[in-house]
């Protein structure tokens, strides 16, 4: 049951090309969908962060 749990929630977890990243010059560049989806800012200067008008106050 635990397993099968853990398996579905790995799924819904599941990164998806177009939606949560793309890949340019070989490189996983995430969406400001993922980042949102995340929760939180990582302070890295992700290309696409939704946060970056919050980290500059």
């Amino acid at each position: 049951m635990k397993q099968e749990a853990d398996t579905e929630q790995r799924k819904e977890q599941a990164l998806v090309e177009g939606l949560d990243y793309y890949l340019e010059d070989g490189l996983m560049v995430f969406t400001a969908h993922y980042l949102k989806r995340r929760g939180y800012c990582c302070a890295n200067g992700c290309r696409h962060c939704p946060y970056q008008e919050e980290t500059k106050k």
